[in-house]
């Protein structure tokens, strides 16, 4: 039974009605809406961010991620509960502090953990009894016990008694409609009994449906297998897109032919390669881990090679869709329709387009891209020499192109358009599925 003076009775009590202030480090795709989703469930709010820009926009009610709308920071803007800051000092009046930081593969593919072990440096530096500390970024098992644990154990601090650790892992699908942050069920994992329940009380105050699990890495573990079952699949596919293609067999229709079973089979498609921050990057978290215990995660890489070669793969389509009309691909314009990394967002995170667009630039050709939902390409990491501007979808820019190469086929862009202007069509999306045949020549990719 709980002392009603302990630390934890004390966190309980603020929870239960709703005066326990929660911090959020981290206000990006992950963090701001769950910062968004605590604050409507009637909690006092402080959102911490490195950024000063992300900061001022949100002071004057200014959302920086456009597929949330406009308004979605609007309500915060304007009420007291709510604390914007970049001052890690401020994060000491939260009783709960929840980490949603990147977590990034270094330049050989190795975990990149310097944002969770300096996230969790400073929250150390304002730890005190009674908080709740809970870790939502994707990472190896063991993260929250092993690494964070350590650094916050150097306060004297002791665990499932002074203060709470936890992971509870996002599970954010930007542009999603079907769902949200409150409508995705939400893992929970404590450290230790104590600190899973507080967590799980927590998150049950503004998530509709919490799952507890009995550790926090059953929920490390989870939210891994989540992501390396689809960039499993997605390998599947993108493997099977050549094959077929050699065989003068459309993939998509074989895919949505198969999607008919009612059990048994889940519809996976191919594309120009992985985007997003979870799915390229997250299945390599474990395969590093599991080399620690000797093992080697074969199905894991080699997933992660097929994907990575996709690029290549529309690459030489393109050339071979040149090929055709006589022109090589160095010299030859071609125009990128789509930068983003999946439909009908501006998330350019890991974008395979960023890719496509540096081999193009590689083989001598001139490249432009459209994008309506990213007007500026300011390059990212590997990427950092490329600065682009979005160009109009034009009749003229259409024609004067050699090569339109769809990489996101984003729901606004006007697809009937490059199939009635495009002289060559290399669609790595099915994009124009709906728009045949075309004038121009075209080509799957």
């Amino acid at each position: 039974m709980v002392e009603a003076s302990s630390p934890a009775a004390q966190l309980e009590a603020k929870i239960d009605n709703r005066t326990a202030h929660v911090g959020v480090v981290g206000l990006g795709y992950v963090g701001l809406p769950l910062l968004r989703a605590f604050f409507q469930a009637g909690f006092p709010v402080v959102g911490y961010d490195i950024d000063p820009q992300k900061i001022d926009m949100l002071k004057r009610g200014e959302s920086y991620l456009k597929h949330l709308g406009e308004d979605f920071v609007g309500d915060l803007a304007k009420s007291p509960k709510f604390l914007p800051t970049s001052n890690p000092a401020d994060l000491a009046k939260a009783d709960a502090i929840i980490l949603c930081v990147p977590t990034p593969l270094g330049r050989h593919g190795e975990p990149d953990m310097s944002y969770i072990e300096k996230s969790t440096e400073m929250v150390a530096k304002v730890l005190r009894k009674g908080q709740l500390v809970s870790l939502e970024s994707t990472t190896y098992p063991g993260t929250t016990r092993g690494d964070c644990m350590p650094i916050l154990a150097k306060t004297g601090l002791v665990a499932g008694r002074d203060y709470f650790l936890a992971f509870s892992p996002e599970r954010e699908d930007p542009g999603r409609k079907d769902h949200s942050t409150q409508t995705i069920p939400k893992l929970v994992g404590g450290c230790d009994e104590t600190s899973g329940r507080l967590a799980t009380k927590l998150y049950a105050a503004a998530i509709k449906k919490v799952v507890p699990v009995e550790t926090a890495e059953i929920a490390e573990a989870a939210k891994l297998l989540e992501n390396i079952y689809r960039c499993v699949n997605i390998a599947l596919v993108n493997e099977l897109k050549p094959v077929l293609a050699a065989m003068d067999i459309d993939i998509w229709k074989v895919i949505d032919a198969a999607a008919t079973k009612p059990f048994g089979f889940q519809a996976f498609y191919p594309g120009p390669g992985l985007g997003g921050h979870c799915i390229p990057i997250d299945p390599f978290y474990l395969t590093w881990k599991a080399r620690e215990f000797g093992h080697h995660t074969r199905f894991i890489e080699l997933a992660g090679e097929i994907n990575n070669s996709m690029p290549h793969y529309v690459i030489q389509r393109t050339i071979e869709g040149l090929n055709e009309h006589g022109k090589p691909l160095r010299g030859a314009k071609v125009l990128v329709v789509g930068l983003a990394y999946k439909p009908d967002v501006d998330d350019v995170r890991e974008t395979p387009a960023a890719e496509v667009i540096k081999l193009l630039f590689e083989h001598g050709a001139e490249v432009s891209y459209h994008d309506p939902h990213v007007p500026l390409f300011a390059g990212m990491r590997k990427y950092m020499e490329y600065r682009m501007h979005s160009v109009p979808l034009t009749q003229a820019n259409l024609a004067a192109a050699d090569c339109v190469l769809i990489v996101t086929n984003h729901a606004v862009i006007d697809w009937a358009q490059i199939a009635q202007h495009g002289k060559l069509v290399v669609d790595s999306r099915n994009a124009l599925a709906k728009h045949l045949p075309i004038r121009g020549t075209y080509v799957r990719a």
